[in-house]
């Protein structure tokens, strides 16, 4: 194989396998034939371009909808997006969905006996700045159960989704905290075969990015490709 100079390919074990045994669901939904190849056309390519206006204009807060406060912990969440060479990868979106404080989704789909929260969406998106920076305020999510197997619980996390030029090019990621005893029980997480990989999905706890008598920080940042790839497709 010829590499490009510049180039660095992802480390063996970065992303997790289409069926991983521990993860149920895999079994059911990853394919049995060899995939088939589909040329885009420009417009896959190319667009359609996402404006500026999915995002709010003062910056991203998913504590407060529909004229309330949402019930949990506050928690600010930033990082960089950066590509192989550690340079920032500016005007990129990123969209984020959780579960609320007591660990359910507002969705049609979740019907945990966990309480919803009305003052809570969830869901919300924000371009990173020319540094490839992003930044969000939101409620630190539960752990909730899944039926994966016996006493099965998610660790406490946040979805993430990355989009290129194109919805062709988006990337799909979860984030999850420092210190959380479920980390090491969970399939999803154990479905990444190289440790360091598992280890940067984690976001840690930053003092300098926490707000005095108001809100928790946690630094995370996504890199795109390379070596230090963050997993994706999980």
């Amino acid at each position: 194989m010829t590499i490009l100079p510049g180039y660095r390919p992802q480390a063996p074990g970065t992303h997790p396998p289409l069926d991983f045994p521990g993860y149920a669901s895999t079994a059911a939904r990853a394919p049995r034939r060899k995939p088939i190849q589909l040329d885009h056309t420009l417009s896959e390519i190319t667009g359609p371009r996402l404006p500026n206006a999915v995002a709010a204009a003062d910056g991203l807060d998913l504590t407060h909808h529909a004229g309330g406060e949402a019930v949990g912990q506050r928690i600010i969440v930033a990082g960089r997006v950066l590509d192989e060479d550690g340079r920032p990868v500016p005007n990129t979106v990123v969209e984020v969905w959780q579960a609320n404080a007591a660990g359910r989704y507002t969705h049609a789909g979740d019907q945990h006996d966990a309480p919803l929260d009305p003052y809570f969406d969830g869901a919300g998106r924000v371009f990173t700045d020319a540094d490839g920076a992003y930044r969000f305020l939101t409620i630190k999510p539960g752990a909730y159960c899944w039926r994966n197997h016996p006493n099965a619980w998610r660790p406490q996390h946040i979805h993430f989704s990355l989009f290129g030029p194109g919805f062709a090019t988006r990337l799909i990621t979860q984030m999850y905290f420092a210190g959380d005893p479920l980390i090491p029980l969970d399939p999803m997480v154990a479905s990444i075969p190289d440790p360091a990989a598992r280890g940067r999905l984690i976001a840690e706890f930053d003092l300098g990015l926490t707000e005095p008598e108001f809100a928790l920080g946690y630094r995370w940042d996504i890199v795109l490709r390379g070596r230090a790839q963050t997993p994706m497709e999980i």
